[in-house]
């Protein structure tokens, strides 16, 4: 399990890193130095959302079925794929962003009500429309930070979160396997332990700190508190998602990628950290 593990992370991270460097050397982005006239940013990760969230939300609605709840896709992957790449649309439409976001979120439950009644009338309702819209924040909000990561506030700045809090998952599994005694959460997660905890943050300091020497996009200190925190936070987002995997009574949200078992397993963490780390970023890079 631990080598499927490690052999399918590395490769899917080799891949991701491959891509968004090659989307940011297209762009332009790929220099640390900003400038104000810049093209449109991170067109071949905004096409990577779109592929990624139809798995999403198809694992989502397999989980939400078990509890008989009924998920209307493909309209929440059109409403997930529009919350998520807003920040890339506003690059080409010049309107106001919260305005946008608000507008979405009234038109999306709007939209949602209207399905319900179309396929189920009003049969659960309020828990088919719940858990519809839950869908549509979990795989759509939150994965909007990312995306906004990467526009507004860099190439680097997103590589570096995405690699520390990967490198925090790894860190966290290896070392609980191998030292693993203490239960953290067991009953949202009894593979977790405190020793995995620690190796979380020891792997994510190190990288972190790193990637801010080698980059210099913030400092070391601030560099050892983003380790530090976002190993915890991205542990706190796999409990989040364990959560909706134990109500619907599975181990996994699918059996997809060797070693991690589906899509969500592999997302969890960053989806959950995104928003934190976008405001960490505000601050530090204001330095």
């Amino acid at each position: 399990m631990l080598k499927h593990r490690l052999i399918s992370g590395t490769l899917m991270t080799i891949f991701f890193l491959a891509l968004v460097i090659a989307d940011g050397w297209l762009d332009g982005s790929i220099s640390i130095q900003k400038t104000d006239d810049k093209p449109i940013q991170a067109t071949a990760l905004a096409l990577l959302i779109l592929l990624l969230v139809i798995p999403a939300n198809q694992e989502f609605a397999k989980l939400a079925q078990l509890k008989n709840l009924k998920i209307f896709m493909p309209l929440t992957v059109l409403l997930s794929f529009l919350f998520a790449t807003n920040s890339y649309w506003l690059q080409i439409i010049k309107i106001d962003q919260h305005l946008c976001i608000l507008f979405l979120a009234a038109a999306a439950l709007m939209a949602i009500m209207f399905t319900q009644y179309l396929f189920c009338g009003t049969k659960n309702v309020i828990a088919n429309c719940g858990a519809n819209y839950f869908s549509v924040i979990y795989l759509g909000i939150l994965t909007a930070f990312c995306l906004a990561i990467r526009i507004h506030l860099g190439l680097w700045p997103f590589i570096m979160f995405v690699c520390t809090i990967k490198s925090a998952d790894i860190g966290a599994y290896t070392a609980g396997t191998i030292f693993g005694k203490h239960k953290f959460s067991p009953k949202l997660s009894p593979g977790k332990t405190w020793e995995g905890m620690a190796g979380a943050i020891i792997a994510a300091i190190i990288v972190a700190v790193l990637f801010a020497k080698i980059s210099g996009i913030i400092s070391w200190q601030w560099a050892v508190l983003f380790g530090q925190a976002f190993a915890f936070i991205g542990q706190f987002g796999d409990l989040a998602e364990s959560m909706l995997k134990r109500d619907a009574e599975q181990k996994d949200s699918a059996k997809k990628i060797p070693g991690f078992g589906g899509l969500l397993d592999v997302i969890d963490s960053p989806l959950f950290a995104a928003p934190f780390a976008y405001l960490f970023f505000l601050c530090a890079l204001a330095k």
